[in-house]
């Protein structure tokens, strides 16, 4: 039997249609993938992971990706509740958790998501104050989390965490804050110095005490100055005698001594 040109281009017609149709009804679902599958615009389940076949031209197949997805929430322009104005990033962690409600309820949930991020995010740090904007990211990050979550539930999607990524000030702001930390550290400074000063105070009154109870350490203790002082070999160091009662009348002793013995060696000469 001979094939003619005309029925090879039927055959040929026929694998094509053939594999259209195939390529239609079968579907590859991946491990971390759901197939919501539509007959006639009505849904009847869904499918998968693994080879799925679908009713050619009645079936639809909507893929659903099970994984955890990241939204980058843009820069958002913030007054806080001081009325700073500050900018402010975020970045949304969610997956899917109910296919069906996924595809039923919301027409683009990943839409949806961001948008009701950078609302939430606004309402959030628009009740909070600068310092609070700061110190308390970790509070901020669940409280934006609690509230995102709560309205996506009903969406089949899941939000694990939301993290603020970055807080821009004004230049004005930061040169304010740093003038303040630097007048903290000095105060902190002057504190600490005042408390130290009033604890030497607390001790050299203490030692006044002891030293007039007893008199002899007061000495000992001036006696241990001089060994001090006498390490520097360019100072001269000038004690009280035993008969004077002060270095000044030590020293007028000493001249007057030298006077007299200048006196008597001159009248020695004169007899002589």
């Amino acid at each position: 039997m001979v094939i003619g040109p005309l029925e090879l281009f039927g055959i040929f017609l026929l694998i094509i249609i053939v594999a259209t149709i195939l390529s239609r009804s079968l579907r590859i679902v991946r491990e971390w993938e759901r197939l919501i599958v539509l007959r006639l615009g009505k849904f009847v389940g869904i499918r998968g992971p693994g080879l799925v076949f679908l009713v050619p031209f009645v079936d639809r197949g909507l893929v659903v990706d099970m994984r955890i997805n990241t939204i980058d929430v843009p820069k958002q322009e913030v007054i806080t509740k001081d009325n700073v104005t500050i900018r402010i990033d975020a970045a949304v962690y969610y997956r899917v958790i109910d296919p069906e409600k996924a595809v039923l309820r919301v027409r683009d949930y990943n839409y949806a998501i961001a948008m009701l991020a950078q609302t939430t995010m606004r309402d959030v740090i628009g009740q909070l104050e600068l310092d609070d904007v700061l110190t308390k990211r970790d509070e901020i990050n669940r409280k934006i989390q609690n509230i995102i979550d709560s309205v996506t539930e009903p969406w089949g999607v899941k939000v694990s965490m939301v993290t603020l990524k970055a807080v821009e000030l004004p230049e004005g702001m930061i040169r304010a804050m740093a003038h303040q930390a630097e007048a903290e550290r000095i105060r902190r400074a002057r504190i600490i110095e005042a408390e130290a000063e009033r604890t030497a105070a607390k001790i050299l009154s203490e030692a006044a005490l002891t030293y007039e109870s007893h008199p002899i350490a007061l000495r000992l203790r001036e006696l241990q100055t001089y060994v001090d002082i006498a390490k520097e070999k360019n100072v001269i160091i000038i004690t009280e005698s035993f008969g004077a009662k002060t270095a000044t009348e030590a020293i007028a002793t000493a001249f007057a001594a030298q006077k007299a013995s200048a006196s008597m060696s001159q009248e020695s000469k004169e007899v002589k």
